[in-house]
């Protein structure tokens, strides 16, 4: 059975290849898992003798196959712990996400997937995220951040990048939550703003937060 550190290194790989759109840095991984580039270059190296990543100095890292279907279990496990917790607990969102990095490496793939029927085998997490199936495939995210979108965009916010509680409690006060509705009304890349028009208010952010919410383009004209 992998270690809680192993599946710690494969999940914030996968994550990280999955935002950048190609292989994870040392450093980013450091920064992720909160430790030194040595320590991360130490592990990495016991990762690529246990097949789980692709790894040259200097070159960046990718898992393989087997490394790949580790991360989606344990992400499987996490998202659906987190759904869990909201919808039975009535946790809010922004307590979860660190309830279940610490329930995830407890939980028996037996639980999870009992978790996943009592819940009606749903597709995302309270976060947007979309939550692996039990045979290891799992949907691709929105890559369109809301800080990306021209003015006049209509949206649906699909998901949240960031899962800090102050983060989430900020875009909750604002209306920002997956699935909620909006247009970009004011885009201005050289102030570094986005201003959205949200359940009839107008909303103002900066382009550090617009980075981290990801929409998806509205097929339907959005009444505001």
């Amino acid at each position: 059975m992998p270690s809680l550190t192993v599946e710690n290194y494969v999940k914030a790989i996968y994550l990280l290849c999955l935002d950048n759109s190609g292989p994870a840095t040392t450093g980013a991984i450091a920064t992720t898992l909160h430790i030194s580039p040595g320590s991360v270059t130490s592990m990495l190296k016991t990762l690529r003798e246990s097949n789980l990543v692709d790894y040259t100095p200097y070159g960046g890292v990718t898992l393989t196959d087997h490394g790949e279907q580790l991360a989606l279990r344990v992400l499987r496990r996490h998202r659906l712990i987190e759904l869990f917790l909201v919808q039975t607990l009535h946790l809010s969102w922004d307590e979860v996400h660190e309830e279940a990095e610490n329930m995830e490496h407890a939980a028996s793939d037996f639980l999870v997937d009992r978790i996943d029927d009592y819940l009606g085998h749903p597709a995302f997490d309270p976060h947007g995220d979309p939550i692996p199936k039990a045979d290891g495939t799992v949907s691709t995210p929105s890559q369109l951040s809301l800080a990306a979108c021209s003015l006049g965009t209509e949206f649906i916010v699909q998901r949240v990048i960031e899962q800090s509680p102050d983060f989430l409690r900020y875009l909750q006060e604002r209306g920002l939550t997956p699935n909620a509705e909006g247009k970009v009304v004011h885009c201005d890349p050289m102030s570094r703003i986005v201003v959205v028009a949200i359940a009839k208010e107008q909303v103002t952010l900066s382009f550090d937060v617009s980075e981290k919410i990801m929409v998806v383009e509205s097929m339907r004209p959005i009444q505001q």
